[in-house]
């Protein structure tokens, strides 16, 4: 659950926290403490449908790498609590593509918040019909086909974020918590066959 109380705290994605996400579960372990706040390895456990000590030796693979940290205000000796370690994360995908030893790292990081994405907006359509009306007519799936320049596309992206940031603050009477995804990719559209023509 994020602090709107605080500034967020932010992480950028270097090698050894790009390492450490290069799992499908690691990604969903640290969303899940984002998203829901602390919990111990046995309850994201029943959650992911692992048992507790794989999923420990996942947490601490994501603590290793400052992610994730043990909550000393919960638990005991037989009980650890975890927490994630920051708010947010951000990177630079281009730059981190450039390092050819982090090319199957960045694959897997970035296939698995797709996978996480997919399973939101599956959730949500799956119970649709149980919001209001007024939630079913204010959710959005959307695409749109634009020509851009990378630099164009960066500036679309910049300003995008700008956007999310202006409706960042304290939660009020009415909310509920929203989910937003932004998907900014270039197309490779499909090479005709050489012997098809346009039909008009």
């Amino acid at each position: 659950m994020a602090d709107y109380g605080r500034d967020l705290r932010m992480v950028t994605l270097d090698a050894k926290r790009l390492r450490a996400l290069a799992h499908p579960l690691r990604v969903r372990l640290l969303g899940a403490l984002r998203l829901d706040g602390p919990a111990t390895a046995t309850a994201l456990g029943k959650r992911f449908g692992e048992n507790s000590a794989n999923t420990s030796w996942h947490l601490r693979q994501l603590a290793e790498a400052g992610l994730v940290a043990e909550d000393t205000q919960r638990g005991n000796r037989r009980e650890r609590w975890w927490t994630a370690a920051q708010d947010r994360t951000e990177f630079d995908p281009g730059e981190l593509s450039e390092d050819p030893e982090l090319t199957g790292s960045l694959a897997s990081y970035l296939h698995a918040i797709n996978a996480v994405h997919h399973d939101q907006a599956g959730t949500y359509l799956a119970t649709m019909q149980d919001w209001p009306k007024e939630w079913r007519g204010a959710a959005e799936l959307s695409d749109y086909r634009l020509s851009l320049s990378a630099r164009e596309l960066s500036e679309l992206n910049r300003r995008i974020q700008a956007v999310v940031e202006e409706y960042w603050r304290e939660p009020e009477p009415g909310d509920v918590e929203v989910i937003t995804h932004w998907h900014a990719v270039p197309l490779r559209r499909q090479e005709r066959d050489a012997d098809v023509t346009d039909v008009i």
